[in-house]
């Protein structure tokens, strides 16, 4: 029988107690079928089998082969420091198919090289959360536009900002949250179809404009003068009497008649508004004035325009010719057959060693060659091209940024059937103040949304984890809309409905339907059940 395969922490789940790997050969079947169970209990170390399957021969695609670590050890939380706190499940995936996988990580697992693993969510100290995007809904914030807006100052002019850097956690604010909601109502407050009137027409405006302004300054210090004698007198004795002063009537008093009409602040803000559209618009005529009052549904092609930018706009706004810099993204399958991968790989290696060890102060004995080939280049999933299919493929792909010839950043993806699904990003740490992980994460957005076109099922874009008890990790909340993945019906739930729960306690289920649940089979297939498809798993002893 063939042994288990080395695996991250592989060692410590074959203890001396009996326990060994069993190997899964998982397929699929979607016709008619029949299964069975049973239960074998034998030696010290309890070990159990449990075998079901199809009467059927295997599917035209190659099945997922896993060997599966049995039991749940304790071990350092990379998140609170624990030494003893964190807990998980996990397996060794010799190959995959990507719609096992897309199954897998909607049942709480994730990938790590080869390694899956899905947290025993209601023991260990940092429950994880799976944590997806709607890129179709999302509406960058005003810190990812500054984000933005930094790159491409950059780019532009070489201009290096300082103040925001990628290792800040970024600030969730209420304004952020709800920005792209109002930033259309904000710019339609000034929104007009306004042609500026005749040169002499224009000019007794603004001359009438300024006699006001000067008029209303000069009576603003009359009355300051005025109040100021009024307590010198007071203070002095003298009587107030011959003193006059021109004050507000009070609701429900009589105005002075003598005096002009007092003029509601919001008059004002609108002359002044029509003032200065005047002097934005060297040409017009006087339609455009009557115009200003008239509804902006009755404009749509200026409302067009006034249309906060999207993220696609945002992101690719054309440079200057004579740009300091040029930015380029290429997307490189993982794989030594690809030409590309190979050649670029010292490249991206090197960039990896300076990444862990100036962000993450590795030692370099704990970052080389084998680390990162297994770690980010080693993947179970096997690449598809089917027709319908997205022209990149599904698979793993490293997205490389590419700044005046040399690698600055690398995004880890796994392009799935349904998301593009982020593993892990390390960029060049003497480019931090690019903001290189919210730049990649909004780059990969819309990446997404870019595949959605030729693929419409592929719509989301998964984060990894939610972490909500542990600050730096609960920046993936701010790219809205999201839902969050609950731990024991695997339904997806609005974000902004978890918080509330999470803020009282660690582990929380968040679908509040009381008779929901898995059906006992597939709660115990851990996820690998999914819709009509039925899962095939050989568990054998190794003895």
């Amino acid at each position: 029988m063939a042994q288990a395969a080395s695996a991250p922490g592989g060692s410590r789940r074959s203890s001396a107690c009996g326990r060994r790997a069993a190997r899964c050969i998982v397929g699929w079947r979607r016709r008619r079928w029949w299964w069975w169970w049973w239960w074998w209990w034998c030696g010290a170390g309890q070990r159990r089998v449990w075998r079901a399957g199809t009467m059927a021969s295997w599917a035209s695609l190659s099945p997922s082969i896993v060997e599966y670590f049995e039991g749940e050890d304790f071990y350092r939380c990379g998140y609170c420091k624990n030494e003893s706190g964190s807990r998980s499940n996990g397996m060794w995936a010799h190959s995959m198919t990507v719609q096992d996988y897309q199954d897998l990580i909607d049942r709480g697992w994730r990938r790590s090289g080869k390694y899956m693993y899905k947290p025993v969510m209601n023991q260990t100290c940092c429950p994880q959360y799976t944590i997806r995007c709607q890129p179709l809904q999302f509406q960058p914030s005003k810190s990812h536009k500054k984000v933005l807006k930094k790159m491409l100052k950059f780019l532009a002019k070489g201009e290096i900002s300082k103040g925001h850097c990628e290792d800040e956690p970024m600030e969730p604010t209420v304004e952020d949250a709800v920005a792209g909601d109002f930033a259309l109502i904000t710019k339609l407050d000034a929104q007009c179809d306004l042609r500026t009137l005749s040169g002499d027409f224009r000019e007794s405006l603004e001359s009438e404009e300024k006699k006001k302004i000067k008029s209303s300054k000069k009576e603003e210090s009359n009355e300051l003068i005025q109040s100021q004698d009024i307590e010198e007198k007071l203070g002095s004795g003298e009587p107030s009497h011959s003193v006059k002063v021109h004050t507000v009537p009070k609701p429900g008093k009589g105005a002075d008649l003598s005096k002009p009409p007092c003029r509601k602040a919001k008059e004002i803000r609108k002359e002044r508004r029509r003032l200065k559209l005047m002097q934005q618009n060297p040409a017009g005529g006087l339609e455009g004035f009557q115009a200003q009052c008239e509804p902006p549904a009755l404009f749509p092609a200026k409302a067009k325009s006034n249309q906060p930018k999207s993220l696609e706009d945002l992101i690719f706004e054309s440079l200057p010719e004579n740009a300091s810099h040029k930015l380029e993204v290429r997307l490189v399958p993982v794989s030594f057959e690809d030409p590309e991968f190979k050649s670029s790989f010292n490249q991206s290696f090197s960039l990896y060693v300076k990444y862990q060890m100036a962000i993450h102060q590795d030692p370099p004995d704990e970052c080389g060659k084998t680390e990162f080939t297994r770690f980010l280049c080693n993947s179970p999933l096997e690449a598809e091209n089917p027709p319908n299919g997205p022209d990149c493929g599904y698979g793993s792909f490293h997205q490389q940024y590419w700044l005046d010839g040399k690698i600055i950043a690398v995004g880890v993806i796994d392009i799935l059937p349904y998301c593009v699904s982020s593993v892990y990003l390390y960029y060049d740490p003497d480019y931090s103040f690019l903001s290189l992980g919210v730049y990649s994460a909004l780059r990969e957005i819309a990446f997404t949304r870019q595949l959605h076109e030729k693929t419409p099922q592929l719509s989301y874009y998964y984060m990894g984890f939610y972490i909500h008890s542990c600050p730096k990790m609960k920046y993936k909340g701010q790219y809205r809309p999201s839902d969050l993945l609950c731990p024991e019906t695997y339904v997806w739930v609005p974000i902004e409905q978890c918080l509330p729960s999470l803020e009282n306690f660690k582990y929380c289920r968040f679908n509040q339907d009381p008779e929901a649940a898995l059906p006992v089979l597939a709660a115990f297939l851990c996820g690998f059940a999914h819709q009509t498809r039925v899962v095939t798993l050989s568990v054998v002893c190794d003895v």
